[in-house]
């Protein structure tokens, strides 16, 4: 088995473990923060520790594959990179938030994010074979479901981003747009996203990325619910945490 195999099958395999550990323990940041998980980070600086292997290791794997300049592979780069530049040097510096990160949550999520973005960029430059795969329906449909997840992943940001005003520290129900059927509409944004991304590289890796997802988001969205229901009495009751009618 090569590396890049091995890897890929290592992030989908993490998958399981991240789903029962995440129902049953919620991770230490954001409204569900709380001490006695080791040194802490601001939220800034965290979150760019985090997300960074995202840009700045997909970029030095992408450009060393061969296929590197052909255009396939670059428009997806392009793609890849469209959501994590923002998500990693302009989305922190948006945050109204000062509750501070663990240290070993950002480091969990660096290492994660480095591996994930190996398995992908050497998909995309080093792997795979996408000469026609521009006319190919499955990046078609793929990059269609991609962008409907980011409008909905930015929408829903955008949306939690202006409850609060400068210097305000606590928490208010959001509304409009899916938020009057779901708890986390910018959760069920992204695993949209990452489908499309699955889909439209059509590949391991993608596939891999997109069961990680699932897993570290679902149980989230359904931690955030209880969060709202249990602190605010007057929260709707027909919402679900993730998908509307359903869960």
């Amino acid at each position: 088995m090569t590396l890049h195999q091995a890897v890929t099958l290592a992030v989908a395999i993490s998958a399981l473990p991240t789903l029962v550990w995440l129902s049953f323990v919620s991770a230490p940041y954001g409204r569900h923060g709380r001490s006695g998980w080791g040194p802490t980070l601001g939220p800034r600086a965290g979150w760019i520790l985090m997300e960074c292997p995202a840009v700045v290791g997909f970029l030095a794997f992408f450009v060393t594959g061969a296929r590197a300049a052909q255009l396939a592979p670059v428009l997806m780069a392009t793609i890849w990179l469209w959501h994590y530049v923002y998500r990693t040097f302009i989305f922190p510096f948006r945050l109204r938030s000062n509750r501070r990160i663990p240290l070993g949550i950002a480091l969990t999520g660096f290492g994660f994010n480095l591996a994930n973005a190996y398995t992908n960029a050497r998909q995309l430059s080093g792997i795979g074979d996408y000469g026609s795969w521009l006319l190919d329906p499955r990046f078609g449909s793929g990059l269609v479901l991609f962008l409907i997840g980011w409008g909905i992943n930015q929408h829903a940001d955008h949306v939690l981003l202006r409850l609060r005003n400068p210097g305000e520290a606590g928490y208010r129900i959001p509304e409009g747009g899916l938020y009057r059927w779901v708890t986390c509409p910018n959760y069920l944004g992204e695993m949209i996203e990452w489908l499309g991304w699955a889909i439209l590289t059509w590949s391991g890796p993608g596939l891999a990325f997109f069961l990680f997802t699932t897993a570290n988001l679902l149980p989230r969205a359904r931690t955030h619910h209880a969060w709202y229901r249990g602190t605010f009495p007057e929260y709707p009751g027909g919402r679900r945490a993730l998908i509307p009618r359903v869960l």
